[in-house]
């Protein structure tokens, strides 16, 4: 007569055996040791993301609501009053227009220059490495050096760029004393230094691209052109998507090359809203309303980002 042991039993001794459940529980034994050795390793981290980051952000936006000041020793919670004043400053409107202005004239040739440039050198054009290292080269300098090398070609007398306008027979520019001049060259300077990142983000993505379909299109005749219409910006619809989105978040936030450059002049004409916050702060001493200005900065970027997000997945 044969004996079925029951669930577990071990066959041969007859102990009860817990090797399903004994399992499942060394599994999770072996977890909660695991996570020990990883804590150590990730508190580091989370100790200096909460003191560099999550910390300033909270401190700006309590002092937002203060009048502090650099000035001043004292604080006094003043509510919504220097959003309120925020809202009624003209130089609050004028800088957010100079930045939306940069944003615009130098976005388009950022992204159209980065992407004709990897098509340029995707084609392959002889001697690739030294057109990828001339493309890329000025994003690895920093903007000391950049806003140097171009405040010498800007200049009135002895730049480079009025002595080729004097050599074909026209006048003299004042590339950055001319209100309607100097945020077109302070874009152009932002072009000629950024537009790298984006080209190797376009050369990345081109090379990624299958060769099947070029193949297919060969054989049905179809030539370049008709290629780069149908196959490769078609299939380049995601990364112009990428490069679109942060290229304007970055021109959105430009202060540096228009700082060194020219402190915002002339007559304000180029100060782009980071660097009025950094003068109220900074100069003016007012730390509570320049944190508030900097806040609705801040909400304003998130919407354009979630705005482009919207489109982009819509697209899609």
């Amino acid at each position: 007569m044969t004996t079925t042991a029951p669930p577990g039993t071990d066959t041969v001794t007859g102990a009860a055996s817990d090797r399903p459940g004994g399992l499942r529980r060394i599994g999770l034994k072996a977890g909660r040791t695991a996570q020990g050795p990883g804590l150590v390793f990730v508190v580091p981290f989370l100790l200096v993301f909460a003191l560099f980051l999550v910390w300033p952000i909270v401190h700006g936006l309590w002092m937002s609501f203060t009048d502090s000041s650099l000035a001043l020793r004292d604080t006094s919670f003043v509510g919504f009053d220097n959003y309120a004043e925020a809202f009624g400053d003209p130089d609050v409107w004028s800088s957010l227009g100079n930045t939306v202005v940069f944003t615009a004239i130098s976005s388009v040739p950022l992204v159209l220059i980065a992407l004709a440039m990897a098509l340029l050198v995707h084609s392959g054009l002889a001697g690739q490495w030294a057109w990828r290292l001339a493309f890329f080269a000025p994003y690895l300098l920093p903007v000391t050096v950049v806003t140097l090398i171009w405040t010498w070609l800007y200049q009135p007398e002895l730049g480079l760029a009025n002595q080729f306008l004097d050599t074909i027979g026209m006048a003299p520019v004042g590339w950055l004393s001319d209100e309607s001049v100097a945020m077109w060259s302070i874009a152009a300077l932002t072009v000629w230094w950024t537009v790298g990142f984006n080209f190797l983000l376009y050369l990345a993505a081109l090379q990624s691209l299958p060769s099947t379909y070029y193949e297919a299109a060969a054989l049905d005749g179809a030539g370049a052109w008709r290629r780069l219409w149908s196959i490769t910006l078609p299939q380049l619809r995601r990364t112009t998507a990428l490069v679109a989105m942060l290229q304007v978040l970055a021109s959105l936030k430009v202060f540096d090359q228009i700082y060194i450059l020219t402190k915002g002049g002339p007559n304000g004409s180029t100060r782009p809203v980071l660097e009025y916050v950094y003068d109220v702060g900074f100069t003016g001493y007012r730390l509570g309303y320049a944190s508030a200005v900097s806040y609705l900065f801040f909400a304003l970027v998130i919407v354009v980002s979630l705005v482009q997000l919207r489109l982009f997945r819509q697209e899609d």
